[in-house]
């Protein structure tokens, strides 16, 4: 997969040079980019905010600098151009499957007060991180960006790395051990140590469904539960 990122703060995403995404893109599996937003300005200060018309705090990102450097990108890279916005959908795990299959994509960071209203004529897609603020939209983008990439064949070493983890299939990740067997008087359970795998896997599911009730009602209600599902939680009249 090709990614650009559009940003005032290129260095930022050097944090997409290490671990797993890293390699990645050592290995060409990823191609991931930045670009100052600021080598576009015509201004000779490289200028790119401006005080908003009508007045108001903080100052609002200039059209000029940023349409050019989408059409600039939009040169080498066809993908959908995503805006981190607070308009935008919050983003999720069933978000991040579907982006992971294209080939393309070009992010956007907004800083200060947002973007001209102008500039959402060059915007395909805005995408939320949460209902909450941040300094910028490089905060938001590195997380959304690894979210997806992770998911991208090759990039893990084994797909079972991510489909078994939590927000995957709509349940949080059941609980996890390691030596030593015991520690401070805790046991790992007996079932994790038995070698008996399909009562491994019962007991996970198991737990990952009563974790998920538990901590994330909400995700819960909105799980379509198998016979197996409602057996394991000892209720066959859940619906």
């Amino acid at each position: 997969m090709k990614i650009d990122i559009l940003t005032l703060f290129p260095e930022m995403f050097e944090a997409f040079n290490y671990s797993m995404i890293g390699k990645a893109i050592e290995n060409k599996i990823l191609d991931i980019s930045s670009h100052n937003i600021r080598d576009y300005s015509l201004n000779k200060h490289k200028k790119v905010d401006d005080s908003p018309y009508g007045g108001g705090a903080g100052m609002v990102m200039l059209t000029q600098p940023l349409v050019d450097s989408i059409k600039d990108i939009k040169l080498h890279n066809s993908g959908k151009v995503i805006f981190l916005g607070p308009r935008g959908t919050t983003f999720t795990q069933n978000i991040a499957k579907e982006l992971c299959k294209e080939k393309e994509l070009i992010f956007v960071c907004g800083h200060y007060e947002g973007i001209d209203e102008r500039n959402y004529d060059y915007i395909d897609m805005e995408i939320s991180l949460g209902d909450f603020v941040v300094t910028g939209g490089e905060m938001a983008c590195i997380p959304i960006v690894d979210s997806i990439c992770r998911l991208i064949p090759g990039v893990l070493s084994c797909s079972e790395s991510y489909i078994e983890e939590s927000f995957y299939d709509g349940v949080l990740e059941y609980p996890q051990y390691t030596r030593p067997d015991c520690f401070e008087g805790k046991k790992v359970p007996d079932v994790l140590i038995s070698g008996h795998h399909e009562n491994i896997r019962k007991w996970r599911r198991l737990q990952s469904l009563t974790i998920t009730k538990e901590k994330r009602p909400d995700l819960f209600r909105k799980l379509k539960l198998s016979k197996e599902d409602k057996k394991l939680l000892g209720n066959e009249d859940i619906k």
